[in-house]
């Protein structure tokens, strides 16, 4: 599905440093807290088989910053991280791995 400029414009990307992780027992998910820079989000994420939150601790990701919060097991997420492999291609043996920004940028910083 093709979208327009329009549409590529309508989602906001941001760096985030990871400032607090942990597991949520008993699933597959991480509780993360990540500082945008204006602000900090909690933002719950299914890589807890791939991922320890200590390897996660002070490392920056992407963040879709304007996902419209949702409840998971009963914690909101307030945004997404974003990582390359999807469950396509887990089947593949391809391993999902977080997106980080190639260089030294401050947290809240746009991607565009």
């Amino acid at each position: 599905m093709e979208i327009t400029i329009e549409d590529f414009q309508k989602v906001e990307m941001k760096v985030g440093l990871v400032i607090e992780a942990e597991r949520i027992e008993g699933t597959r998910l991480l509780k993360l807290k990540i500082d945008l820079g204006s602000e900090t989000r909690q933002i719950i994420s299914g890589i807890a088989e791939y991922y320890k939150p200590e390897q996660l601790l002070n490392k920056k990701v992407i963040v879709l910053a304007n996902l419209k919060p949702r409840v998971i097991r009963g914690y909101e997420s307030q945004g997404m991280i974003l990582a390359a492999g999807c469950k396509e291609d887990e089947e593949r043996g391809v391993r999902p791995v977080l997106l980080t920004p190639d260089g030294d940028v401050p947290q809240g910083t746009k991607i565009c």
